[in-house]
């Protein structure tokens, strides 16, 4: 995850990340926001974008997820809108492992991440 603009820099009007992914299957499952929109450009391979019953590009405050499926390296844009921190909800997913069930559901909650079960 690379950070090129922050919602700290742009005074909370929006976040600009660059996902990158190597070629395994990667990326969330689908899931939605309730404070912030969520956008996609893909800079380069493929990436699926489910949008809440069919895996397709994703319409704006929509149910989503997306996936690397195509065995190559991807690389995508993340726009959130405003421009919430998303910074903490990145570097946490490398921890959401080791926690219970109880602290993921408040780790997801405090960033926003509302899953489908």
């Amino acid at each position: 995850m690379h950070y090129l603009s922050t919602g700290a820099s742009t005074g909370g009007l929006f976040g600009l990340y660059r996902w990158e992914c190597g070629p395994g299957v990667t990326g969330p499952d689908p899931h939605f926001h309730r404070l912030i929109t969520e956008s996609f450009y893909i800079l380069a391979g493929t990436m699926r974008i489910y949008d809440g019953s069919r895996w397709i590009p994703a319409p704006a405050g929509g149910i989503h997820g997306f996936k690397n499926e195509s065995g190559q390296p991807a690389s995508m844009l993340l726009h959130f809108s405003p421009g919430a921190p998303r910074e903490g909800y990145f570097e946490g997913l490398v921890g959401v492992a080791g926690l219970t069930e109880e602290e993921r559901a408040a780790f997801y909650l405090e960033h926003d991440n509302n899953w489908l079960r």
